[in-house]
């Protein structure tokens, strides 16, 4: 089971007005929204690939399909439970 990414448009896409509205996410990794108050956390992109972080995933597929919210990848869980994750994954 895997998470695959919507093609992105690139017609549509306008470098200026993305950088504009949101902070730069370094090269190899992802910003992710959490929580009640939609948290932005940057994680590496390696994360995506983790058993325990596809659960996490799969969520989100369920409850938004590809319409995030947030414009960008919304995790629909608590921020604690998101960070014990994400403290697990980076112990390994």
């Amino acid at each position: 089971m895997g998470f695959r990414f919507p093609a992105i448009r690139r017609a549509s896409f306008n470098a200026n007005q993305a950088a504009s509205k949101s902070v730069q996410v370094p090269k190899g990794y992802v910003a992710v929204y959490v929580g009640e108050n939609m948290r932005r956390f940057v994680i590496p992109i390696s994360y995506l690939n983790q058993p325990s972080f596809q659960d996490l995933l799969s969520q989100a597929e369920e409850e938004f399909g590809y319409d995030h919210p947030m414009g960008g990848l919304t995790i629909p869980c608590s921020e604690d439970v998101f960070q014990q994750t994400t403290s697990r994954l980076n112990e390994q």
